[in-house]
């Protein structure tokens, strides 16, 4: 039993780093245009929230026996970190200052809760506290990639839901789901176990509609920049929810778990959201 448990934390490792990886097309294009574009920075300060909550439960004294937890959102958070501070420097005005601001939030409510969970609560109530937020906001993470499929479903195409990260997704929920059935720990398996079930019904979609309309160039290409009506050129307005966008979280463990949020459910759903739950629990602490 300890064996299976092992080996399938590893493969929940490899594929949340398939996950965490995704964005860097994305990235790579900002630092080649020098520019954010349109891009949203949200769910990747989010996504480092993830992996913090995660790496930080799969500790020894938070949660015994999770370590694999730790390991993979240590590496998500050092990802994530790079993925933020190069959108800092490629940002301009409003949008860097947001950016910015909800970083500087994200680190402040992290160390409120590992303070609260290091000095006020001890054993299986650290546990409890521990695992709690690091499950919503997996879950949260989860859920994003709804919009894509409800759009999915109202086009009959699947355009915008590539495949080979549909996949990426039920494997890693799955792996991390079991992985926590293993270990007896509902914190890793109930929101593994409800990001498995999204990402099966991520490719049944994909089974009905492929015939639609398939992703361009296969996965992960984004759209050509073009010109607008005063002459400039500017990403193409579907660019935004791109699967490249993709951010994955993949609390993997925790929550793993799951990495992924396409950037048009971040910018007018999810991470909104969260963001603004961030907000509001820290006006509470203060």
């Amino acid at each position: 039993m300890a064996v299976l448990h092992f080996l399938f934390g590893i493969f929940g490792n490899a594929t949340a780093l398939f996950l965490f990886l995704a964005p860097l097309i994305t990235f790579r294009r900002i630092v080649k245009s020098k520019s954010t574009e349109e891009f949203s920075g949200i769910p990747y300060v989010t996504t480092l929230l993830n992996c913090l909550l995660s790496a930080w439960y799969g500790l020894p004294f938070v949660s015994p026996h999770n370590l694999l937890v730790s390991t993979i959102n240590g590496t998500g958070a050092l990802i994530e970190s790079i993925y933020v501070v190069v959108f800092l420097v490629y940002s301009r005005g409003k949008v860097r200052a947001k950016i910015l601001g909800l970083f500087l939030l994200v680190l402040s409510f992290f160390a409120l809760v590992a303070l609260v969970s290091l000095f006020a609560l001890h054993g299986q109530k650290r546990k409890l506290f521990c695992g709690f937020a690091a499950a919503i906001f997996s879950i949260c993470m989860y859920a994003s990639p709804l919009s894509i499929m409800r759009m999915v479903i109202r086009t009959k195409s699947v355009e915008y839901m590539p495949f080979f990260l549909s996949l990426f997704v039920f494997l890693c929920g799955t792996s991390w789901f079991i992985y926590g059935l293993l270990g007896s720990d509902p914190f890793i398996t109930v929101p593994n176990g409800f990001g498995s079930g999204l990402g099966a019904l991520q490719l049944v979609l994909y089974a009905i509609y492929r015939k639609g309309g398939k992703a361009k160039d296969g996965a992960l290409e984004l759209a050509e920049p073009v010109k607008t009506a005063d002459g400039k050129m500017s990403g193409q307005d579907h660019h935004a929810i791109k699967p490249q966008d993709n951010q994955f979280q993949c609390m993997v463990g925790t929550s793993s778990w799951g990495p992924t949020s396409y950037v048009i459910t971040w910018r007018f759903g999810i991470g909104d959201g969260v963001a603004s739950v961030l907000l509001c629990l820290c006006l509470i602490s203060n």
